[in-house]
């Protein structure tokens, strides 16, 4: 958890060069496997812990690799006043708080907001028709002032895979799918998402 915290100060300082690195468009060539947009769901038997019970929304997969955002680790409450002056943005108009993720082991001072579709900017990265992610601080200035997307998870770090490596541990049956869901990602009781998300998979790959 220490380390996590650390990679938060981190990651409040990179958060906009970060990102934009991070959300690169998908190519063209991705793979007809490809999981990109779903739901990606610890099997019952995952061994390695850091994954245990993880459901991870699948940013990228193509024959690089693949990237996806742990969605139910939660971490901490934080003021959104006080995450603005992290960012350098003294807006003390800023209410309210928002909640900060464990988005995956890899790079916790990588952030990212995942988000619904409502809220588009150049930068945005559409993951499907409903789950977008922006990269740039902006929508936490817009979350703040209420002009941001509905509903929105911001997360530091994230999972990632090389060229192939995804595919071994669907072959050792390390995951399930399940299709994304707005409600699952962004509404339902962290503690209750994977037994959910596992009712919904769609096969065991």
């Amino acid at each position: 958890m220490l380390g996590y915290r650390l990679g938060f100060i981190l990651a409040v300082m990179l958060f906009p060069a970060a990102l934009l690195h991070a959300a690169r468009p998908l190519p063209a060539d991705a793979p007809s496997h490809s999981v990109a947009g779903q739901l990606l769901v610890a099997s019952p038997t995952m061994q390695d812990p850091r994954f245990y019970h993880t459901v991870i929304l699948m940013i990228r997969h193509d024959r690089d690799g693949a990237l996806g955002i742990v969605i139910n680790r939660p971490l901490q409450e934080r003021s959104l006043a006080s995450l603005l002056r992290a960012l350098g943005s003294d807006d003390t108009n800023a209410d309210g708080t928002i909640r900060i993720f464990a988005g995956g082991p890899v790079q916790p001072e990588v952030g990212f907001v995942v988000h619904s579709t409502d809220y588009h900017r150049p930068e945005t990265l559409d993951i499907d028709s409903h789950v977008a992610m922006t990269s740039s601080r902006e929508i936490l200035r817009d979350i703040a002032k209420k002009q941001g997307p509905k509903r929105s998870l911001v997360a530091f770090g994230y999972a990632g895979w090389g060229a192939g490596q995804l595919e071994s541990e669907f072959e050792r049956r390390a995951w399930f799918t399940a299709p994304d869901d707005p409600d699952l990602i962004f509404e339902w009781d962290r503690d209750k998402v994977w037994d959910e998300a596992v009712k919904r998979r769609t096969q065991d790959l």
